[in-house]
This record gives C-alpha cells, sequence and structure tokens, in this order.
C-alpha cells in the first residue's frame, strides 16, 4: 500500500494527533480497528418515516377521473394488497409521493421498487428489483 493511502495530522507542535485512511486503507483495516474499539463495522440504516404528509396532499388536490389509487402489486415476487395504507404490518412502504401524481412504494417482502405513474387517463406501474449488490449506504431513501 503506497503512502498516499494514509495522512497523518499533526497539530502546531509536530504531535500526532489523527490520521485519514484513504479507500483501500480504510477497507484493509476497518474490521481491525471496529472491533478495538467497540464498534460494529456497518452502522445500523433507519429507514425514514413515510412520508405520509405527501400522499395526503396528493389526495388533497387529487384530480383525476378516477379515485384514489391505493392498490399495489409487486410484480418481482408477487405481493399485492388492495389498500397499502391499511395493512398492519405494512406489505408496502411509501418511498415518494408527488402533485404530479407520482408514487412510489418498497416491497417490504423483496425490496423491489414499485412506481406508480398516475395520468389524466391511466396508470402505468413499473418495478425495479432489489439489487443487493448495490451499497445501500448510497440508497436514496434509507438514512443513518
Amino acid at each position: 500500500m503506497s503512502n498516499d493511502q494514509v495522512t497523518e495530522l499533526f497539530d502546531k507542535d509536530g504531535n500526532l494527533i489523527g490520521a485519514i485512511l484513504g479507500p483501500r486503507a480504510w477497507n484493509a483495516a476497518k474490521q481491525t480497528v471496529c472491533k478495538a474499539l467497540g464498534l460494529s463495522p456497518e452502522p445500523a440504516l433507519k429507514e425514514p418515516p413515510e412520508p405520509l404528509a405527501d400522499w395526503e396532499t396528493l389526495k388533497q388536490y387529487w384530480d383525476f377521473p378516477y379515485p384514489v389509487d391505493t392498490d399495489v402489486r409487486c410484480p418481482e415476487c408477487g405481493n399485492s394488497t388492495a389498500d397499502w395504507s391499511a395493512d398492519e404490518p405494512r406489505r408496502f412502504r411509501l418511498t415518494g409521493a408527488n402533485l404530479g401524481g407520482l408514487v412510489a412504494f418498497r416491497c417490504q417482502k423483496c425490496r423491489a421498487k414499485i412506481i406508480k405513474r398516475h395520468f389524466k387517463d391511466k396508470i402505468e406501474t413499473e418495478s425495479v428489483p432489489f439489487q443487493p449488490t448495490k451499497d445501500i449506504k448510497k440508497e436514496s431513501g434509507l438514512a443513518r
């Protein structure tokens, strides 16, 4: 490993106060450092609350010629519900809603993303399978 992977930090008196590790150095040392400090190497990710206020705003200004659409079906695993908001526990989590008619869910069974686009005369549904190799920390729907 080259010296460009570790940068030592010193105070004005020349005392070592810390170090910055590059990605390769951190990946090599992460398990050891976390174990020595009693830390979990992977921070627990907590889900943000569902954006129910956005859903309520969409319903309040609903001007489509069909009734409010609450059914959700996951084409990836077959999970389905007639009313996602009434399920306990949730079969689908609302991850986004806007006044343009875009509503997004995450399937609680297979974690696929289901997107419903509401147009004046139709509803288009799309799904994106969960990608286990994707870095979950970079997924926009999850917060630390």
